[in-house]
């Protein structure tokens, strides 16, 4: 693992879009945020996306692509329950990305796999958010 590739991570907040306008905003060893820990129910969330596979800058085009797709393929879970539009914030870059309740770590290590990610977000209800190294 990079350091510095993982000090990018863990210096990033991961954003969630809220049903009703604004942002709440998840942290890397932190409880999730209340308003999105109402929402998982127990469940588990993951914050994954299918933008700049291997942590490299991509196409734009390409990137949205893929990012479709994935949707796509978590609305196919059984597990899903809601899928909510996120961004991934760092001091000098930006990533769309998603915030999705239901599904389990095997089944968003398989999604991040198939994007070629190199780690995402992911929790258990109010449990601190962690990040998931797929190396």
């Amino acid at each position: 693992m990079d350091s510095d590739l993982r000090a990018a991570f863990e210096a990033t907040e991961y954003r969630v879009r809220l049903a009703r306008g604004g942002w709440a905003v998840i942290r890397i060893g932190e409880a999730l945020p209340a308003p999105l820990h109402a929402a998982t129910d127990k469940r588990c969330w993951g914050f994954i996306t299918a933008w700049n596979p291997g942590a490299r800058l991509g196409d734009r085009h390409h990137n949205r692509a893929a990012q479709r797709r994935l949707i796509e393929s978590l609305r196919a879970l059984p597990s899903t329950v809601v899928i909510r539009p996120a961004l991934g914030v760092a001091a000098d870059w930006r990533e769309p990305s998603l915030f999705v309740i239901g599904p389990d770590t095997r089944a968003l290590d398989a999604l991040a796999r198939h994007y070629q990610q190199r780690a995402y977000v992911h929790g258990q209800a109010c449990s601190c958010a962690c990040l998931r190294w797929l190396d």
